[in-house]
């Protein structure tokens, strides 16, 4: 990974989803603008609030996909992720481990 590029495993794949309900959504229905999370499996030299384990959450609509041995996997900077959620924050007083 070079620079600032944070690459990262979506959680679920793309395709029907279901409510809380229990309602099956269909992959063409038109949704709102959402934000999804993902895994970070690879940070570059120059990233410095994400470690590798950690989740994120980014804009769906602005990735660059890319597919390495068969898997599918998202690359973007470190600047467009929005929130990270990481276990060695939730240690420490006073810590929901989420930070944004």
């Amino acid at each position: 990974m070079l620079h600032d590029r944070v690459l990262v495993r979506t959680d679920i794949p793309e395709g029907e989803r279901r409510s809380s309900g229990g309602i099956v959504i269909p992959a063409t229905a038109a949704v709102g603008r959402r934000l999804a999370w993902a895994e970070v499996v690879a940070v570059g030299q120059n990233v410095r609030t994400v470690e590798v384990g950690d989740r994120v959450l980014y804009d769906p609509e602005d990735r660059a996909e890319v597919e390495v041995r068969g898997v599918a996997y998202v690359l973007m900077r470190e600047r467009d992720l929005h929130a990270v959620a990481a276990e060695r924050l939730e240690g420490a007083d006073d810590s929901t481990g989420l930070y944004l």
